[in-house]
């Protein structure tokens, strides 16, 4: 499976705002955007403007890395959200927050995506009863996400349990602390997924 491996606090720095693609490390002191907020490389002798394709590229490129999905990838689910009925900007933006990693790092399970993609790739995760290592899985209403009891004894099991009292969790999930399990209740609304980028800008640059 493909994925992107280099430096992500570059990232972060590279499209100027946080992504929070290291969990807690991104609220911390030492967070890469606060000690350095300038794009790395070397500075540009002058500044120069920045087309408006340049700027929509920017808003897909920080809503790819902010959900870790590969270009192809993220076409698909572009395509997708144009067949579905509604505003194709939405509809993007609730495909990429119901994917199961994204649903285990919502309800407080893993500090980043990039941590809950790994949970879930391990196999330390099941949907409705069942083990599932797949990160992309498209949850639905209804849905309920629990751990292996296999994986209950593991150091992380535990001290996950202890970190997700003081989490925010969305109003359109439900989670059970105490048995660790979640719940999706309801469809999230554009106002509820928090989103670090403009997805009527992504919808124009695929238009073009």
């Amino acid at each position: 499976m493909a994925r992107y491996t280099d430096a992500v606090c570059r990232l972060c720095r590279r499209y100027g705002d946080k992504l929070m693609l290291k969990g807690e490390r991104c609220m911390g002191p030492k967070c890469a955007m606060d000690r350095r907020p300038m794009p790395p490389g070397q500075r540009p002798a002058r500044r120069r403007r920045v087309s408006d394709r340049a700027l929509q590229l920017r808003e897909k490129q920080k809503a790819r890395f902010t959900y870790g999905v590969m270009e192809r990838q993220f076409r698909r689910y572009y395509r997708e959200a144009i067949r579905r009925s509604g505003v194709t900007g939405e509809n993007l933006v609730r495909l990429l927050e119901t994917r199961l990693d994204n649903v285990v790092y919502r309800m407080g399970f893993a500090e980043s995506r990039a941590q809950a993609r790994q949970l879930v790739r391990h196999g330390h995760l099941q949907l409705n009863g069942r083990k599932t290592d797949i990160p992309s899985c498209a949850v639905k209403v209804g849905d309920v996400v629990g751990w292996v009891s296999s994986r209950t004894k593991t150091e992380y099991y535990k001290m996950a349990r202890e970190a997700i009292e003081g989490k925010h969790i969305p109003e359109w999930l439900s989670v059970d602390a105490s048995q660790m399990t979640g719940r999706v209740v309801a469809l999230p609304a554009l106002a509820e997924m928090e989103a670090k980028f403009d997805p009527s800008v992504i919808v124009e640059y695929y238009s073009r």
